[in-house]
C-alpha cells in the first residue's frame, strides 16, 4: 500500500512539473465542440478522467470482496455461538 501511494505521489509530481513547464494556451476540439484553454487544464482533466475510469473498473471487485467478507464474518459468528451441552447419561 505504501509503494502504491509513493508511486501516485511521484506520478502527480511529474504531471505537475510537466504542466508548470508548459503553460501554453491551446485549442481543444471534441466532436462539434471546441474551446481554448491552458495545457494545465487539459492535463488535469485527462488525469482525473483516467483515475475515474480506473476506480469504476475496480468497483465490481470491491463489491465482491465486501460480500465475501460479510459471508465469512457470518460463518465465524455461527461457529462461535455456544452449543447446547450434551444430554447427561442416566446410569
Amino acid at each position: 500500500m505504501r509503494a502504491a501511494l509513493l508511486l501516485i505521489i511521484v506520478l502527480l509530481a511529474l504531471v505537475a512539473a510537466f504542466a508548470v513547464q508548459n503553460p501554453g494556451i491551446l485549442t481543444v476540439n471534441f466532436l462539434h465542440f471546441s474551446g481554448s484553454t491552458s495545457l494545465l487544464v487539459v492535463i488535469v482533466v485527462a488525469f482525473g478522467a483516467g483515475v475515474l475510469v480506473g476506480l469504476l473498473f475496480g468497483l465490481p471487485t470491491s463489491f465482491r470482496r465486501g460480500r465475501r467478507v460479510r459471508e465469512l464474518e457470518g460463518e465465524i459468528a455461527s461457529l462461535r455461538k455456544p452449543t447446547a451441552p450434551p444430554p447427561a447419561e442416566k446410569a
